[in-house]
């Protein structure tokens, strides 16, 4: 897919999405569950749709959250459920209408005080607080968010008592009631109005924000970053975080410059992304690139999208740096200077670079490589297994400095504070670091290419079998695994991977758009990667064939 002609520039009147047409959408165009598009879909992230194309509106919502409230009945989940959300124009509306249903339903339900915005891993922080020393009534949650998806985009996450995204055993039960609550013509929905709902006994108001803001030196030392006087710029995005800096700032003593912090549902304040989109990527050059131009003001830069489980780090060095090239210096760095249990395993997404797997090693921990999808490594953080997961497109958590867990989804917040604390405590920003860690490792070259494709051509991966396909050579190297289950759990990957010990690519469809994606990586050169994406592309076209 090529490159827009005005991606990376502001955003115009005309790339605006017209708010008060999307919300009208909600709550006025009816939905068909004939057409499969409009049925309710979880993928890696829950439900995404948008209003104007019937794929999330009230009736959708409507249905979720009746579905959420009987599988809570089924499994027993009888504690309160914690609802955020993003700044998201559709987060609003949906917001209100689970909150009908909820409370309608007779459920607790905790949210932050005066209504206020709430990042996704905040939800999974106070989910596990709350559940801490308990064995019965247990809170779970919910955050309304897209994550990074356009302004005209709306998403609805499950999050169980273990505090992260919901497995498939759970979001396949969701799913079925839900349509099937559709089908129905939404026979079984339990609502009240909206002031109801905020009169009712059963809505909790609980300052988050502060209880988050108040634990951070638990897990990130702060009082170096105080020390330091680091100047650190923050791009808000008008993201749910949004209020959480200045907090910070002020509590600890930091030296915070924020911008973009006003909430705006069209994001006019973006640059266009690598398609002429809006889109609040942190890990997008494009659309981060009013940042990016700021970078020589601040000893370390980070933003985060609008949720804020997603983090992105320019340095005055580099620029924004490379998600993998981050998460490489964030493991090598937490090995060295936390004291977690010798057994504990560092974990990544297969997709992720091979670095990561390089400085695993040399740091003596266990590697766990699992499927797309942060679902996988909820339950190990929960345990205290894992000691840090994270995946190739910016999204990482890690246990507190004592080892215990600390949110159990992917949290921004503190991928951006731990950069700070690394520029404090050794001197060097992380792009100075990667290049250190290259000196020791190799050079890794990596890509990622978006191919299009067809809902025929993204279901053939599933028929892909390693034994089949008799590979023998990639990129002039011996192939030494072919691999459709990850090795950390044995679970599908969706696609394939194929390595060499010089390189390796993986192909997978996407959950929500009509292409697959190919990730490579060599580490020998440029060209070389060139040549592992482009028998790539070809093994991949040949292997989707009818």
């Amino acid at each position: 897919m090529g490159l827009h002609t005005r991606a990376g520039m502001p955003a115009q009147a005309n790339d605006l999405t017209n708010i008060a047409q999307l919300v009208s959408a909600y709550f006025v165009n009816d939905v068909d569950p004939s057409q499969p598009e409009q049925l309710v879909s979880f993928g890696t992230s829950g439900h995404r749709g948008s209003a104007f194309k019937n794929s999330f509106n009230e009736a959708h919502i409507l249905a979720i959250s009746q579905a959420v409230v009987r599988y809570r009945e089924e499994q027993g989940i009888t504690g309160p459920l914690m609802l955020g959300r993003d700044t998201h124009a559709l987060s609003e509306a949906a917001y209100m209408t689970a909150l009908e249903v909820f409370i309608a339903n007779g459920v607790d339900v905790h949210v932050q005080v005066d209504h206020g915005y709430t990042p996704t891993p905040v939800i999974s922080f106070a989910i596990l607080r709350y559940n801490q020393g308990r064995t019965t009534g247990l809170a779970d949650g919910v955050v309304i968010t897209p994550s990074h998806n356009p302004p005209e985009d709306g998403g609805f996450k499950y999050n169980p008592p273990h505090g992260g995204p919901a497995d498939t055993d759970a979001t396949a039960v969701i799913e079925k009631y839900a349509n099937a609550i559709l089908s129905a013509e939404l026979l079984g929905v339990e609502a009240v109005s909206y002031a109801e709902a905020l009169a009712s006994k059963h809505l909790h108001q609980v300052d988050w924000r502060q209880d988050y803001v108040d634990a951070l030196d638990t897990i990130i030392d702060m009082q170096a970053i105080a020390n330091a006087k680091l100047s650190i710029g923050v791009d808000a995005m008008g993201g749910a975080g949004a209020s959480y800096w200045p907090l910070i700032a002020e509590q600890y003593g930091l030296e915070i410059t924020v911008t973009q912090a006003d909430v705006d549902a069209t994001f006019r304040f973006m640059s266009l992304d690598k398609d002429g989109k809006i889109r609040m990527d942190c890990s997008s050059p494009y659309a981060m690139r009013s940042l990016v131009a700021l970078k020589d003001q601040f000893d370390i830069a980070v933003g985060n999208d609008p949720d804020y489980d997603r983090h992105g780090i320019v340095t005055p060095t580099e620029g924004l740096m490379n998600p993998n090239h981050y998460l490489a210096v964030a493991i090598d760095y937490l090995c060295k200077n936390r004291s977690w249990a010798a057994e504990t395993a560092i974990g990544k997404t297969l997709v992720s670079s091979a670095m990561i797997d390089r400085v695993v090693a040399a740091n003596q921990r266990t590697l766990r490589e699992m499927p797309v999808g942060f679902k996988w490594f909820a339950r190990e953080l929960q345990a205290g297994t894992t000691a840090f997961a994270g995946e190739e497109s910016a999204g990482a958590t890690f246990l507190d400095r004592s080892g215990k867990a600390w949110s159990t989804d992917k949290d921004g917040i503190i991928m951006a504070l731990l950069a700070a604390e690394i520029c404090a405590t050794t001197g060097k920003d992380p792009s100075v670091y990667y290049q250190q860690l290259c000196e020791q490792h190799g050079t890794a070259y990596y890509k990622r290419q978006d191919v299009p494709s067809s809902a025929a051509m993204n279901q053939a991966f599933k028929a892909i079998q390693p034994a089949q396909l008799q590979l023998q050579t990639l990129a002039g190297d011996a192939v030494t695994n072919v691999m459709t289950q990850a090795p950390g759990n044995g679970a599908s990957i969706g696609g394939v991977k194929v390595c060499t010990a010089n390189g390796w690519f993986a192909a997978r469809p996407s959950g929500t758009e009509p292409i697959y994606k190919i990730y490579c990586e060599s580490f020998v050169s440029d060209d070389h990667l060139s040549v592992l994406m482009n028998e790539a592309q070809i093994l991949v076209s040949q292997w989707l064939q009818p």
